[in-house]
């Protein structure tokens, strides 16, 4: 689309012919022109530098490239040196956007690879054999992710490349990237550098004159960001597919730094004690893959795919650096350094050659044997043991601190007290510090609430320490306060170090008990309770004498801090590393989840956990008081200097960008009746912001965007009559019509019906062709007293999405058929206002019909601290 065909047949070419022809002068590239232009209207992207473009920069990119919308695909044609790390990834990403079925994503990404693959296989050694394999698979599949939906997909493209030994290999390990990106944006970090690094990766073991022991096979997928549709087609259709018994995924949710090991299995311990023993830069947490699996974050990786689809294990990476800039047109090469290209590509390269000599790959399937802990200690190394053992640990250290905590607290007399007397006062103060946790988590809740409120959200966006000083502070300074109180009223004229003795196991206890529910649970994440029960135990028995002595000593506080360092380090590294994938997160969580309450819950969680075993100095300590005033004032200040405003949430630094996201669609809808009449019919620019804000930010500067636009959902419609890409709709309820002209689509959707058959008395099956752009959804919801009994998607077993209606996600590479399906339904009797909605609308992502006049002049006036991405699209809505 938007080329003549003698480009589509020159852009066909492989490089080196192209090459050859424009040295020559017998064909200078105009891929930039589209069939109804000539070149004196619109320049061509050029290139300068040597005849041969070993050296190469696009001539007039912007200008040239204006109007089609696309970024210079001729740098695509070039041949660039990848004699440096940085080269695979600059020449994917300059190619530009690529939402599958594009040129960019189908003809010059897929070239670019092929060249530079046989341009390995040319200086392999022969110890290897290359095989490469360039798949376009159909298929269809449902998952449970984002509320449930079903996907189908159509000439979708992936390169795979074999690298084994010269006499063959039974038995591969996979290694998987995707290079297609999310519409408008060049998608380095997502996952443009994961391709270049298994592109080198692939180049240095081609070189290597000892052969492997298995099979390596590298997919460089091209429809991950389509949810997950090429790696489906690959696990389930490909010859390849049955010889492998692991891999090693390559993802991002970030721009660059330290790839987290986030996910593994499932069960296999033994692959990650592979990259225990591999990886040269380890970086890897169990805590991340419980919280990834338990659906927090609404993401998902090709993990899922083979895992659930291939019963493959495997192990799951990700860069979490600088998520702010994830999926926007910020995540460019140069944002990526070459430390962390090369980090990346030292631990892969190492796993990887240690599974394809591993004697354990053939028979991975013998080596499940239960979960495994895991845990990074600062990037310097991993430790990994059985989950079992892990189980077996922490039961032994719980039941330890109680025999410990019972015996202390059972005993005949305590300073003269009885038992029944030493109970009491032990289960209040275990009662007073879980009042202390709740007061605190209400108070902090409530001023995050209020911020939201008063429109002040995301104020520590762009300078996380607002929320330290506002939220820490605060929950610091309640836990401090009650305490204080409690000590000055309740515990009047009492004991100091008795008290502190008290809290202290007052707070042993509170970790011992989840420690053991957690265990019990079989969350692999109750190690971080067993350092916090362990160390302070220890530390406990250590100076015991020291406890009972009237006064804090040096030695005492010394040697409480030496006690108390390993878990304290441990959970503030931990801590660091959740807020930075967490907090850019919440710029794009969607408009009904208050980000501020989600930050402050995580503050205070972290507040109480730091100061658990802290608790007790206040009933050391002679007075609270200057901490109190401290902590209070910085609070103060902070409150009113975020309800003045001036802590902005959105950047647009160029060094450090901290956009907000903004999607914008101009739309036409039109709403048929069941005799095929439309009986409504509008058009505009549905806009959608990315975070809880809102418009309120852009109002100022599009004044047109206010609340007065604000639409409703069309109540009898499918996904409330909007063109949803994905059944995303119950984290977007606010949204914003803007009216505009009708859009002039030169590709328009065709949606027919091609049979109606009744099957049995009250079942009719209704079977429809669609055809139209690469990306479309099919929205379906059955009257009252129909039933959608069937169809020929996925298994056949029709899946629900959140709120009942059903979701179809469809999209198709190059030159696909019309795409056919069909439907069962089964009603008791004939409906006079039909049985059943369909609603189907298409998205134009690319070419000539992306972007309408209109939209592409609303969105140059967006301040330039967003990232508005804009498409076109349509919906049609049906009755049968």
């Amino acid at each position: 689309p938007g080329y003549s065909e003698g480009d589509r047949r020159w852009l066909r070419l492989p490089v080196a012919v192209r090459r050859r022809e424009a040295s020559s002068g017998s064909r200078l590239p105009a891929p930039g022109r589209r069939a109804d232009q000539s070149a004196a209207t619109l320049p061509w992207c050029g290139c300068s530098g040597c005849a041969l473009w070993e050296s190469c920069a696009p001539a007039e990119p912007v200008r040239a490239f204006a109007i089609s919308g696309r970024s210079c695909p001729l740098r695509s044609a070039c041949v660039f040196p990848s004699s440096d790390k940085r080269g695979y990834l600059d020449n994917i990403t300059a190619i530009g956007p690529r939402p599958v079925g594009s040129p960019e994503n189908e003809v010059l990404t897929v070239n670019y690879l092929l060249e530079q693959i046989r341009a390995i296989e040319r200086e392999s050694t022969g110890a290897h054999k290359i095989s490469v394999n360039i798949q376009r698979p159909t298929g269809s599949f449902s998952i449970d992710f984002l509320g449930g939906f079903t996907s189908y997909y159509a000439n979708i493209t992936n390169v795979v490349v074999k690298l084994e030994p010269r006499n063959g290999a039974e038995h591969a390990v996979l290694s998987n990237c995707h290079f297609d990106s999310v519409p408008n944006t060049p998608g380095a970090s997502d996952d443009a550098v994961s391709c270049a690094v298994m592109l080198e990766i692939l180049n240095t073991l081609s070189k290597s004159s000892e052969p492997l022991q298995h099979a390596v096979i590298f997919l460089f997928n091209g429809a991950e960001e389509n949810i997950l549709q090429a790696s489906h087609g690959f696990i389930t259709q490909h010859e390849w597919a049955k010889s492998i018994r692991a891999f090693i995924n390559l993802e991002a949710a970030g721009v660059g730094g330290r790839e987290l090991v986030f996910q593994t299995g499932p069960e296999n311990p033994w692959l990650v004690q592979a990259y225990v023993v591999a990886a040269k830069h380890p970086f890897a947490s169990v805590v991340a893959q419980e919280v990834f699996q338990s659906g927090i974050i609404p993401a998902d990786t090709d993990f899922r795919i083979y895992r659930d689809f291939g019963n493959i294990p495997g192990i799951d990476l990700a860069f979490i650096e600088n998520g702010y800039i994830y999926h926007t047109e910020y995540d460019t090469s140069d944002r990526i350094l070459t430390d962390s290209i090369q980090r990346a590509g030292d631990n892969i390269l190492a796993v990887l050659k240690y599974l394809a000599t591993s004697d354990k790959l053939a028979k991975s399937f013998e080596y499940r044997h239960g979960n495994v802990v895991f845990f990074d200690v600062l990037g310097l190394f991993v430790l990994a043991y059985p989950a079992r053992v892990g189980t077996i640990m922490n039961y032994i250290t719980a039941v330890i601190a109680f025999f410990y905590l019972s015996k202390k607290v059972i005993q005949s007399k305590t300073r003269g007290k009885c038992t029944i007397h030493n109970l009491k006062k032990f289960f209040t103060a275990f009662g007073l510090t879980l009042i202390s946790w709740i007061c605190t988590l209400v108070t902090v809740v409530i001023v995050a609430v209020f911020v939201s409120v008063i429109g002040r959200s995301l104020s520590w966006y762009t300078h996380f320490y607002v929320s330290v000083f506002l939220y820490g502070t605060a929950a610091a300074a309640n836990l401090i306060l009650v305490h204080t109180l409690a000590k000055k009223f309740f515990y009047k004229n009492m004991n100091e170090q008795y008290l502190g003795d008290l809290f202290f196991d007052a707070s042993l206890m509170i970790w011992s008990i989840a420690l053991a529910v957690i265990t019990q649970m079989g969350l692999c994440s109750a190690f971080i309770c067993t350092l916090w029960v362990a160390f302070p135990l220890l530390t406990k028995l250590v100076i015991q004498k020291e406890f009972n002595q009237k006064g804090a000593t040096m030695k005492f506080v010394t040697v409480y801090m030496i006690g108390m360092f390993v878990p304290y380090v441990y959970m503030m590294y931990l801590s660091w590393t959740v807020f930075e994938m967490f907090t850019p997160i919440m710029g794009r969580s969607g408009s009904e989840i208050l980000p501020d309450v989600v930050l402050a819950g995580f503050i205070v969680v972290m507040t109480m956990i730091l100061s658990s075993y802290f608790i007790n100095f206040i009933y050391l300590v002679k007075s609270t008081k200057t901490t109190l005033v401290t902590l209070t004032a910085v609070f103060v200040v902070t409150l009113i200097l975020v309800c003045s405003g001036i802590f902005f949430p959105y950047s647009s630094d160029a060094a450090n960008p901290r956009p907000k996201r903004v999607f914008l669609q101009h739309m036409s809808r039109r709403f048929h009746d069941l005799d095929g009449n439309v009986v409504k019919s509008d058009s505009g620019i549905w806009i959608n912001g990315f975070d809880y804000n809102g418009m309120s930010h852009i109002t100022p500067h599009v004044p047109e965007i206010n609340d007065t636009i604000r639409t409703p959902c069309e109540e009898q419609a499918p996904f409330c009559g909007l063109p949803w890409i994905l059944p995303v709709h119950f984290m977007f309820r606010k949204n914003w019509y803007l009216p505009a002209p009708e859009i002039i689509l030169r590709s328009p959707i065709q949606f027919q019906v091609l049979s109606r058959e009744v099957m049995t008395q009250n079942s009719v099956r209704l079977t429809f062709e669609v055809s139209g752009p690469s990306h479309m959804s099919l929205y379906v919801r059955p009257h009252e007293g129909s039933t959608l009994s069937a169809w020929s998607l996925g298994d056949g077993s029709p899946v629900a999405s959140l709120g009942g209606d059903y979701f179809v996600f469809y999209s198709h590479g190059l030159q696909a058929t019309p795409w056919h399906f069909w439907v069962e339904l089964t009603a008791p009797e004939k409906h006079s206002d039909g049985i059943v909605s369909f609603a189907v609308a298409a998205h134009y992502f690319f070419g000539e019909d992306q972007k309408s006049p209109q939209l592409h002049a609303l969105l140059e006036r967006f301040p330039n601290w967003t990232f508005p991405s804009g498409w076109s699209c349509t919906y049609d809505l049906f009755v049968f």
